[in-house]
């Protein structure tokens, strides 16, 4: 019987050499498209803005100096003082509402959900002004509020002339506003929270506290914030419509004074240049308010702040 042949290993294959490093390889970078186009758009845009801006500091029609001399006035200061408060309590007031609102709305009970369905198809559906003169003239329908057993004798009555002023006219008639556009804000805050996150915290057994404060606030502000401050700098901007109740927020102020000395350019020019700084520093804390919230939405991180840029490009220079 014959003996098979030793069968000997296969030699190893061989590495190929690897080739010569290029000398110009480790110079070689990436350089973007020249775009003429876009630089002769951005040099058109720069110069109209220039020009823009030039013919409203050079236009003495403006009467800059009379801008100064009350921008600063008390009875500017005070209008101000006026707006900054309705805003707050008629946004705030409105929040804590619509978050009850909200709730209705998301309910499993048809009846809360209808109910809350018809406030805020009702209040958006409506002008605010009208909204604000009909509250103005709610004592023409209810002459007289009373407290008492429903459908039956009232204990306490009050005139309603005497009970709602125009500050509280406003308070009341922007706060109902405020209200139905803040519950749809927070309840697509809600819905924007991923399911599948819900039913993991319930499978943890995590109360309904832990799970609302530690998982869907702090996802759902993500798409709240940036709709409430846009709300936020509505509300501020929407308190001008107040003046036709003659409350004397900051339009109401500037226009008592151009009515007695015609000069009404560099008056509303006051109250421009006040709204401007004011959405200003809302925007930049709205800024900074979504970059808290926006904390590990991303993988790349969160994008350097314009400080951030600044310092950075400082360093360079410095550098350099």
């Amino acid at each position: 019987m014959a003996t098979p042949p030793d069968v000997l290993p296969s030699p190893a294959p061989t590495a190929r050499p690897a080739p010569p490093p290029d000398p110009g390889a480790a110079e070689a970078r990436i350089v973007a498209r020249r775009s003429p186009g876009q630089w002769i758009a951005a040099a058109v845009a720069l110069l109209l803005f220039v020009m823009a801006v030039a013919s409203v500091v050079r236009n003495d029609a403006f009467q800059w100096g009379v801008v100064a001399e009350w921008f600063t006035a008390r009875s500017v200061l005070d209008g101000l003082g006026l707006t900054l408060w309705l805003t707050a309590v008629t946004l705030g007031l409105g929040f804590a509402l619509g978050t009850l609102l909200a709730t209705m709305r998301l309910s499993a009970n048809p009846v809360l959900r209808t109910l809350s369905w018809g406030y805020i198809w009702l209040f958006r559906s409506t002008p605010p002004l009208v909204q604000l003169l009909f509250f103005f003239n709610i004592g023409a329908l209810y002459p007289t509020l009373g407290l008492g057993i429903p459908f039956g004798p009232e204990f306490v009555t009050v005139k309603t002339v005497n009970l709602i002023g125009p500050t509280l006219t406003a308070v009341i008639g922007l706060t109902l506003l405020e209200t139905a556009y803040a519950a749809e804000v927070i309840r697509g805050g809600i819905l924007s929270v991923d399911r599948g996150q819900l039913e993991a915290a319930a499978a943890l057994g995590l109360g309904r506290w832990r799970v609302l404060r530690r998982i869907v606030v702090p996802q759902a502000m993500r798409a709240i914030v940036p709709t409430a401050g846009n709300m936020l700098i509505g509300a501020l901007k929407g308190t001008s419509i107040v003046s036709v109740l003659a409350v004397s927020d900051l339009l109401y102020s500037v226009q008592l004074v151009y009515l007695q000395s015609y000069q009404v350019i560099p008056m509303l020019m006051v109250a421009t240049i006040w709204y401007l700084v004011i959405t200003t520093v809302l925007s930049i804390g709205q800024y900074y308010v979504e970059r808290h919230y926006a904390r590990g939405a991303t993988r790349d991180g969160l994008a350097p702040t314009p400080l951030q840029r600044a310092r950075a490009a400082l360093r360079r220079v410095v550098e350099a």
